[in-house]
């Protein structure tokens, strides 16, 4: 963009093969509310061969990013040694970008673009992510954080930061990135480096820890506390049949309120 911000997700062969989550998550693009604009500015970066060659055929902008001696190709299970290995290369190549002065918002693959995010964005943060759970207070570092879907502006301190969560792995063995972001938030380093960090409401960033109740305003939906593939992306296609549904009641009528997802991941 305009602002050298790019929206960056990443995906593996599990999640492109046909009529999975990736297809799902790129129709909530052309779904949503002027989203569809959106995709000129969306980077998908393959773990592996086979999602680098099925990206191609549904997207311009697809990257590649090998793991030597890492095959990321199948459905790794939640807390598994691959995925661990997946998330943590994904830190990794993060704290890469922002090295290269772009700011970006990383979206996870399952979750769904309804509106224009930038819209709900703070402009005093330098990092800025949504929410399993929120407690109405966006500075309070109380809220519990989920990764799937942040912003970060590229400056000295979020490259600190990236570089200072990345090593914490180590401080931290056998732990989920976001497990172990709620443990550095609290940390002296944070605010010795003066970061802004601000947590996102789940009322415009919603999921399925939390969903969003108001669909006048929501702007992403995310697949969240559903470790199951398949149940994501039945509940994912339940969330755009909802979405349908409501975009075709007319502007001056009484638009219908709630979802009727999740089912296989509640």
């Amino acid at each position: 963009m305009e602002t050298k911000t790019v929206i960056i997700t990443t995906v593996n062969a599990a999640w492109t093969a046909p009529n999975s989550i990736f297809d799902i998550f790129l129709e909530g693009f052309r779904i949503g509310n002027q989203t569809q604009a959106l995709l000129n500015h969306l980077v998908v970066v393959a773990l592996d061969q086979n999602a680098y060659s099925r990206c191609l055929e549904l997207h311009p902008y697809c990257f590649a990013l090998s793991t030597e001696g890492v095959d990321f190709s199948g459905t790794a299970n939640f807390m598994s040694e691959d995925y661990l290995k997946m998330m943590w290369r994904r830190i990794d190549f993060l704290h890469a970008v922002l090295e290269m002065g772009y700011s970006f918002i990383f979206t996870d693959v399952d979750i769904l673009w309804f509106r224009d995010p930038f819209q709900q964005l703070y402009l005093d943060a330098d990092f800025q992510i949504a929410c399993d759970h929120f407690n109405f207070n966006s500075t309070n570092l109380n809220n519990s954080p989920n990764g799937g879907f942040v912003y970060v502006r590229s400056n000295n301190m979020t490259i600190q930061l990236y570089n200072f969560w990345y090593k914490s792995k180590e401080t931290y063995p056998w732990t989920h990135d976001q497990d172990v972001l709620n443990k550095i938030k609290f940390d002296p380093f944070i605010n010795q480096i003066g970061l802004k960090i601000r947590f996102l409401d789940t009322a415009y960033f919603g999921g399925f820890c939390e969903p969003s109740k108001d669909l006048n305003v929501v702007c992403t939906m995310h697949a969240n506390c559903c470790t199951n593939l398949d149940s994501k992306i039945h509940d994912l296609q339940m969330m755009i049949d909802d979405w349908k549904r409501y975009m075709t009641v007319p502007a001056n009528h009484t638009k219908p309120q709630p979802w009727t997802m999740p089912r296989y991941c509640g």
